[in-house]
């Protein structure tokens, strides 16, 4: 047998037709075929014959007269096929010899510029006599891990983060395992250069960084065509979309087109955090143009250069992406909405919400993760999540979904209505407090949190009324969390739980060093972005950081992996719990409500078993049977980025 990725072979081959219907059904088509293979010295041949295509082998059968391909576009479109993740499975990768392949045998310069196959200097001696790399290659040859060393001492070179960032992303547009291999093994150092806070910058500069694209752009101009768009993309069977219109781009407000950042990013962190194939991954941008004036005046800027489109307009481009995705690549597609603006993101989360596998990691992967931590707090400060008061200074989607996710954990905790277990949250937003008497000027997915109050504009203020044993920002606007904010936490609890979840840093309502200084070391501190450990009265604190990226790459597993084909707020809390309990005793003593990043596989492996159980459990997962063991099942789906051994 030998190994081919279908999706190259058959775009290369021009098959039509490229993005598989629904029912996985389609016609076999006959087409001729010259196999280029390599004997056992390395010699090029040809061989004629007929071969059956089957998503990613292919199959020698007879020799007729003349040579044919039979192409059958079996689909697993939004499937979990098993031969799907042959080539990178981490159980077959030690053992597996593959052909690295395009329309015939991958080889030569090509080889090197295929970022998928390229080994570098770690190709062998005899792999540079069977693909032609004779000369093309200095004589030493370097191990992977060699490799990872050097690319590492070179990164660390730059002061810039910025610079830091742009080389990842070259090193991923030329030797993708070795990118994967380098995240994966410095996770923590390498996080905040992929991801927030420096993609933030990169998203603000991204006109100007352009060099060759990452993902999918679908703007205004291609309405009435996005299907045909879609199968531009060279790989077929897409099991995750990231996408994001840029208009809330992190803290930074409306980017854009510039907001490929963002959906290039996550999906690099499903990969080194949580498994799933880099070729299974689309990021994409919809593009209605921006009402950032600096943008459209910028003569670097590469998006629509027009004010954002809204009403009708916007709505339709959203439901024909929609419609053409699922149709695109079927039912189990998982499609994750990234940095749309609060009027948007509520409405297509609840629009989609019932038809397709939609996830918003703003609204549901930020709460995920915060009641992680909440619940892994409880175990240092004592109580239920029934017996505290919170407090949030930030009313848009990050904090009402992480809102409503802890009324959700206290009804199930205590068998309350969510109606009671509401108000034990209250949330400030621009105009103060939300109270009942706001309630008909608020938008609708503010007024589960008018509660009966009198009006309070101010956020101290708040804090001295409610008297909340938690402190949440979600306001996108540093520095918010004043010395007397702090301090005033301090005197109601012996231990108060302060987090500053808005991103990048310079947003941050308060710095890990003012949170222990004000609060005289007794504050239970975790942020979005990362901060350096803090020594403080002789005492090192070390903050925690609230990041998505624990939550929403083991999440996605679990849903692609139990062929899940619905999200549910069940799932969340499994998630929640899950991460939670894989804090281990050794980081409460240093002060972390989270785990480090550097078992992140592994917490991941935990969190997707947990959202397939529970998928399972609501009769919403479709791969049958169930696995025994899903933890196990988990780490063994998981893309591995080793460098595999070719003829």
């Amino acid at each position: 047998m030998i190994s081919l990725n279908r999706t190259t072979f058959l775009t290369q081959m021009g098959v039509s037709g490229a993005c598989s219907t629904p029912s996985g059904t389609g016609n076999r088509r006959p087409m001729a075929l010259k196999v280029v293979s390599m004997d056992s010295n390395g010699r090029a041949g040809e061989r004629s014959g007929s071969v059956l295509v089957e998503n990613s082998t292919v199959k020698e059968i007879a020799k007729p007269p003349s040579p044919v391909v039979e192409v059958e576009p079996k689909s697993t479109a939004g499937s979990w096929a098993q031969d799907a993740y042959v080539e990178d499975s981490a159980a077959a990768m030690d053992e597996q010899i593959m052909t690295p392949w395009s329309v015939s045998v991958a080889s030569g310069y090509n080889l090197l510029r295929d970022p998928r196959h390229n080994k570098g200097l770690a190709f062998t001696e005899k792999e540079r006599d069977a693909h032609y790399l004779r000369g093309l290659l200095p004589p030493t040859i370097v191990a992977q891990n060699l490799q990872v060393k050097k690319m590492l001492h070179n990164i660390r070179q730059y002061q810039v983060p910025l610079q830091k960032y742009m080389a990842m992303m070259d090193l991923q547009e030329r030797n993708e395992k070795l990118f994967y291999k380098l995240l994966i093994d410095h996770v923590e150092e390498l996080l905040p250069v992929v991801y927030t806070p420096t993609v933030g910058e990169a998203c603000q500069k991204y006109g100007s960084i352009f060099r060759q694209p990452q993902g999918l752009y679908i703007s205004l101009r291609e309405k009435g065509r996005i299907l045909e768009v879609l199968r531009n993309w060279p790989e077929k069977n897409i099991q995750v979309i990231v996408v994001t219109d840029g208009e809330r781009i992190l803290g930074l407000g409306d980017l854009g087109c510039q907001g490929m950042g963002i959906p290039v990013g996550k999906l690099s962190l499903y990969t080194a955090l949580g498994g799933v194939r880099p070729s299974a991954c689309l990021p994409v941008t919809i593009d209605v143009g921006t009402n950032n004036e600096e943008l459209l005046n910028d003569e670097f800027y590469i998006g629509l250069r027009q004010k954002r489109a809204t009403g009708q307009e916007y709505a339709e481009l959203m439901d024909e992406f929609m419609t053409a995705v699922k149709q695109c690549y079927g039912e189990k597609l998982l499609i994750q909405f990234e940095d749309f603006a609060n009027h948007n993101a509520f409405d297509l989360l609840a629009k989609y919400g019932p038809t397709h596998l939609v996830f918003n990691d703003d609204i549901q992967g930020t709460a995920s993760v915060v009641l992680a931590g909440l619940i892994s707090a409880l175990k240092v400060v004592g109580g239920s999540l029934a017996d505290h008061r919170f407090l949030f200074l930030g009313a848009g989607e990050a904090g009402t979904g992480i809102a409503e996710l802890i009324a959700l954990e206290i009804s199930k905790q205590t068998n309350a209505p969510l109606e009671e277990t509401r108000k034990k949250v209250w949330l400030v937003d621009s105009k103060g407090l939300i109270v009942s008497s706001r309630k008909d000027t608020l938008q609708h997915f503010k007024k589960p949190w008018a509660h009966e109050h009198k009006p309070i504009k101010k956020l101290i203020d708040a804090v001295k009324e409610i008297k909340p044993t938690v402190l949440i920002g979600t306001s996108g606007v540093g520095r918010t969390f004043t010395k007397e904010v702090v301090e005033t936490m301090a005197s109601i609890n012996e231990q108060p739980i302060i987090l500053s979840l808005s991103n990048p840093t310079s947003q941050s309502e308060c710095t890990a060093e003012e949170a222990y200084k004000w609060s005289q070391g007794r504050a239970i501190f975790a942020s979005g972005s990362p901060f350096d450990p803090v020594k403080f009265k002789g005492k090192m604190f070390v903050p925690g950081q609230a990041n998505n990226a624990y939550i929403f790459p083991g999440f996605g597993l679990g849903l692609i992996m139990s062929g899940t084909i619905r999200v549910h707020d069940d799932m969340l809390l499994a998630a929640s719990e899950a991460l939670a309990s894989q804090v281990s005793q050794e980081d409460f003593d240093k002060g972390l409500i989270y785990p480090p990043f550097t078992n992140i596989r592994k917490i991941s492996a935990h969190i997707a078993a947990s959202v397939a159980a529970k998928a399972y459990e609501l009769g919403l997962a479709t791969r049958l049977p169930q696995p025994k063991d899903l933890v196990k099942y988990a780490e063994s789906c998981m893309y591995s980025p080793s460098y595999q051994n070719y003829r």
